[in-house]
């Protein structure tokens, strides 16, 4: 439970509006001297928040060229307490040692594409307006063009299933491969109105193009794998003492995070259970800050409706060695 609530800012000066800000600085509670890392700088404003909460040094990370510039901006307005890092977060435990770097003092992960890479057409995110059908985040490696061009129906079918969780899949991937034989896909607007020619829109109004949109954006960028890298690094990374704080916007990101700390924060009914001979559970590395996903508040959402889909995970570093999680102990 929250101790200290921050007002929340829907100020049209402040048209970033970075969701759960309030709670995850409280989850987070950067200190003074404090090493923080935002794993996922997108337009700033988790970081700009966290160092005029606290007078710490903190690292942003970020695969997006247009986010590392917005990053190199803000360095110079901190005097040397922000550094900003290329890269893919799921690499941070490579990353930041290379800066000299080893454990940190927190860690904040905002899981899912940006507002902002979103109201940019011509980063093809979006199928609202027509722009290029891109969809990389790092803007290199193969695009979602690329893919819907070129894969195997099979295989578009399976992407659009597992990450966009399109049930009308198998329709979808037939219609790109039977499309694509006359003209390449190259913009949103053709692959949204070949999604839209096949899948009825839903009772709820959601476009019929959004979840292969999803789909697809998620397989491009790897989103999924880069979660998982990323929260085994900051299990690696955090001291004893250190704070995770994850904000996931799709099921499928959440139940990762929702796994990942229900297996390293442990069941304390199981440790005290045991059975005669059943080996002994792993040790936990981690203990849970809160004891279900946080959710945003009505003043929020009645100025930011993005974060309706938003939840919030947190737990606490332990003294564990992250390579000592086996059965029968501490290795």
């Amino acid at each position: 439970m929250m101790t200290s609530p921050l007002p929340f800012d829907p100020s049209p000066a402040n048209p970033h509006k970075p969701v759960l800000l309030r709670e995850v600085l409280e989850y987070l509670s950067p200190a003074e001297g404090d090493i923080m890392v935002d794993g996922t700088f997108g337009a700033g404003g988790y970081s700009r928040a966290i160092l005029e909460h606290a007078p710490c040094t903190l690292y942003g990370i970020d695969r997006d060229p247009s986010a590392v510039e917005t990053g190199h901006k803000l360095a110079a307005a901190y005097d040397g307490r922000f550094h900003m890092v290329e890269g893919c977060f799921g690499e941070m435990a490579t990353l930041l040692p290379a800066r000299g770097v080893e454990q940190v003092d927190g860690i904040v992960l905002d899981i899912g594409v940006s507002s902002m890479q979103l109201d940019q057409a011509e980063r093809g995110f979006s199928f609202r307006t027509d722009g290029p059908l891109d969809m990389r985040m790092s803007m290199s490696g193969p695009s979602a063009a690329d893919f819907v061009n070129t894969a195997e129906e099979e295989d578009i079918a399976n992407v659009i299933y597992r990450f966009g969780e399109e049930r009308a899949s198998r329709k979808v991937a037939r219609k790109i491969v039977e499309m694509r034989a006359e003209t390449p896909f190259t913009t949103t607007g053709q692959l949204a109105s070949a999604v839209r020619s096949v899948v009825r829109k839903s009772k709820d109004g959601i476009d019929p193009a959004t979840r292969t949109f999803q789909g697809l954006r998620i397989h491009v960028n790897d989103e999924l794998g880069e979660l998982d890298r990323a929260l085994n690094a900051a299990e690696a990374m955090l001291k004893p003492g250190g704070r995770l704080v994850v904000v996931t916007f799709h099921s499928l990101e959440d139940r990762l995070v929702k796994t990942f700390f229900k297996e390293r924060c442990g069941d304390p009914a199981k440790q005290s259970r045991r059975l005669p001979g059943e080996p002994e559970p792993a040790k936990p590395t981690f203990a849970s800050l809160s004891r279900k996903a946080v959710s945003a508040q009505k003043d929020e959402l009645r100025a930011n409706p993005r974060a309706r889909s938003a939840k919030l995970r947190a737990a606490v570093r332990n003294d564990v060695p992250a390579g000592a999680r086996k059965a029968g102990g501490i290795a």
